[in-house]
């Protein structure tokens, strides 16, 4: 079983999600102020001020989700914030939050799979694999390999489905697939108007690929 941990986290067969199609609709303006929030909060304020703030746009998604249910960027958006939100607190107080996210990346795969090029898959994955295991919680290897892949195959060059497809097969010690993943994530093209996200993300991949080629000289 895992520790009891939770990190930050800041989500058919193949054959059949690759005729799905991406949706690339855009975000309304609720939920694109919680996206821009979101990477002022997770890269740029200081460790002692991100539970507070995660707190406030928890609260600032779960409007912009009840005022359109069945937006599945606003049911994405909210289950990140909150996943967020769990990494800072961490621990098992943390585990409601990580419940009520997982629930948000399920309802918007019922919704509209490919939106937000597959980011529901992909955040999914990455709780599965970062949520400590039975009994403590619902973390499952298999089903964060399965949900990476899935978002992956929707966005495969993408900064976030990678640098998570990267983490998880270095938390699987396969060190040189994830030096792979993490130089395509660092390879991604650039997101408009996502100036902060991507450099805070690149910053993170570039700090993992440090740790996984440490670990590939020392074999």
């Amino acid at each position: 079983m895992k520790s009891p941990r939770i990190r930050p986290i800041v989500f058919a067969t193949l054959a059949a999600l690759a005729s799905l199609p991406v949706f690339a609709a855009e975000l309304s303006p609720q939920v694109a102020a919680v996206r821009d929030r979101w990477a002022e909060v997770k890269y740029e304020l200081p460790a002692e001020k991100r539970d507070a703030a995660f707190a406030a746009l928890a609260t600032q998604a779960e409007t912009a989700r009840a005022a359109a249910p069945r937006d599945a960027g606003a049911l994405v958006w909210e289950g990140i914030v909150l996943s967020s939100w769990a990494g800072e607190k961490g621990g098992l107080g943390a585990l409601g939050l990580v419940k009520k996210a997982r629930k948000d990346f399920e309802a918007a795969l019922a919704v509209e799979p490919g939106a937000l090029e597959g980011s529901a898959y992909t955040s999914l994955g990455s709780l599965y694999y970062q949520v400590p295991g039975w009994p403590v919680g619902f973390g499952d290897d298999d089903k964060a390999r399965e949900m990476l892949a899935k978002g992956l195959a929707l966005n495969p060059d993408g900064i976030d489905a990678n640098y998570f497809q990267g983490d998880f097969l270095r938390e699987q010690d396969d060190y040189a697939g994830a030096e792979k993943a993490l130089l395509k994530a660092l390879a991604a093209p650039p997101r408009p108007g996502r100036e902060r996200a991507d450099a805070g993300r690149r910053a993170e991949a570039q700090a993992l690929l440090k740790t996984v080629r440490e670990e590939l000289a020392s074999r």
